[in-house]
């Protein structure tokens, strides 16, 4: 017995003084992180290649996108999920460089993974790497003295600027199409004076299958990518009056623990009229707030409406568009300058909104919902749409109605569109342009050279590698361009 604790202990302290543990699990951690790295140089720059991406389920995924690349590969170390998240944040801050800082990252841990091989302590790597990126912080700001101020009347500079960021995409030969779409949403939902809070969420893009991405158009409203509900309605409202409900117009379901019970014939006649006076008394409450146009919101326990309702509704000639779902209420009320209407007993005129025109339209063989500014004057009686027109009170919102051949071209125009507005959306927070092609990176490295110059031992040596890891954004594009990257870079 005293001989095998003995021999446990002996274990348990070869184990505690075996140096080469630590050593794996960071050499493990690191290859991992670089991994995804390098799997992601390739894409980077207007030269990078495209993704072909296969899920679990068989979907596929063709981008350059570094946040959507990433998002679709099934990273399971620890390591490699922090460059994930990495990529993420990055998506969310800046829209776009989102490959940039993953291919940054990697080479610093490659940097960092050859530091360690010649022995130096892992925390003086990391305070040395922390004093360089505060520097380099710093020799950010001065490199707003070799930016180009710009303004936001410019607008053929800022239609290049967007086109800069379309044309790695796949989508790059509709960028002079792309660009202009992308400038004009962002510029129209600036308030005067609170650029700094602009946000995409003013913006909704709307993908249809069906023409081609050449068709892409902006819309100053909404645009609901289904059809009406409505079987005999009218076709075409002036001076409408629009509700947003939040209710059903069908009859009351009972709980789960609860059932009904219909005996005979009579007793079934009694519940079909009492659901039909239900029903009867909320279209009567509609028709005394003069309400025309019936927005309802989409319900998972029960039908928005019913068959019966949409009868009744047609009979008082009331467009019904309905399933609207629950994340889209905020961006309809502030585009319409309503408030949703939760109960039948606040349905009334002073909750409605009105609107100059409503009426059927059709856009390229697809039923949709479209609010605009203008009176659709050309619409098909064989392929038509409800559009609402001229809403009054409407906040400052626009819809990207984007459309493809097919699933794989319609997501990626959607990816690279949402770039060219991330694009604008940080120039009108910030008016300068700096110049691309890797020049701040190698501005940082030659400053943080310099910088190693002046120093002394570890730190210089740490600075000096930091500085030779910046170099690996123009190394990757002339890579990518197919020249010789030594001889360029």
């Amino acid at each position: 017995m005293h001989a095998s604790m003995g021999d446990g202990n002996k274990n348990r302290g070869v184990i505690y003084k075996d140096k080469s543990k630590p050593a794996d699990v960071r050499h493990s951690n690191i290859n991992a992180a670089k991994a995804v790295s390098d799997a992601l140089r390739t894409s980077l720059g207007p030269r990078g290649m495209d993704k072909m991406i296969q899920t679990s389920n068989g979907e596929v995924t063709i981008t350059n996108d570094g946040a959507t690349i990433l998002k679709q590969m099934n990273v399971i170390h620890p390591a490699a999920k922090m460059l994930v998240e990495l990529s993420r944040a990055q998506d969310v801050e800046a829209g776009d460089g989102t490959t940039t800082v993953v291919v940054i990252a990697g080479a610093l841990l490659d940097a960092a993974e050859k530091l360690l091989s010649r022995g130096i302590h892992p925390t003086a790597i990391s305070e040395s790497f922390q004093r360089a990126a505060v520097y380099a912080v710093e020799v950010t700001r001065i490199l707003t003295s070799i930016s180009t101020p710009i303004q936001l009347d410019n607008r053929e500079q800022l239609i290049k600027s967007a086109s800069t960021s379309l044309n790695s995409k796949v989508v790059f030969q509709q960028s002079s199409i792309l660009a202009p779409l992308a400038v004009d949403a962002v510029l129209k939902v600036v308030e005067p004076g609170r650029e700094q809070v602009v946000s995409l969420s003013d913006i909704k893009v709307i993908k249809q299958i069906g023409g081609t991405v050449e068709d892409a158009e902006l819309i100053e409203g909404l645009v609901f990518p289904h059809k009406a509900a409505n079987v005999s309605g009218p076709k075409r409202i002036e001076k409408a009056k629009i509700g947003f409900i939040q209710f059903c117009i069908s009859p009351p379901k009972t709980d789960m623990d609860h059932n009904v019970v219909v005996s005979d014939y009579a007793a079934m006649d009694r519940v079909l009229k009492e659901e039909r006076t239900y029903i009867l008394n909320i279209v009567k409450q509609i028709k005394k707030a003069g309400c025309n146009v019936l927005l309802i919101q989409k319900s998972i326990l029960r039908d928005a409406v019913s068959d019966l309702a949409l009868h009744f509704l047609d009979k008082i000639k009331c467009m019904v568009i309905k399933d609207i779902e629950r994340e889209d209420v905020e961006f309809i009320c502030k585009s319409l300058g309503c408030r949703p209407i939760a109960s039948l007993d606040h349905f009334t005129a002073e909750n409605l909104v009105t609107a100059e025109l409503v009426e059927e339209i059709g856009v390229g063989g697809n039923r949709m919902v479209k609010i605009t500014g203008e009176i659709e004057e050309n619409s098909s009686d064989l392929d038509r749409s409800w559009a609402v027109s001229g809403a009054h009170n409407a906040g400052k919102t626009v819809t990207l109605l984007v459309r493809g051949s097919n699933k794989l071209v319609l997501e990626e125009a959607d990816r690279s569109l949402h770039d060219a507005l991330c694009v604008i959306r940080c120039l009108v927070r910030k008016k300068a342009l700096i110049a691309g092609g890797g020049v701040p990176e190698i501005e940082l490295a030659l400053k943080l050279a310099a910088l190693a110059d002046k120093k002394e031992g570890i730190d210089a040596i740490c600075l000096r590698a930091y500085a030779n890891a910046l170099e690996i954004i123009p190394f990757t594009l002339a890579e990518n361009a197919g020249l010789n990257p030594i001889q360029v870079c």
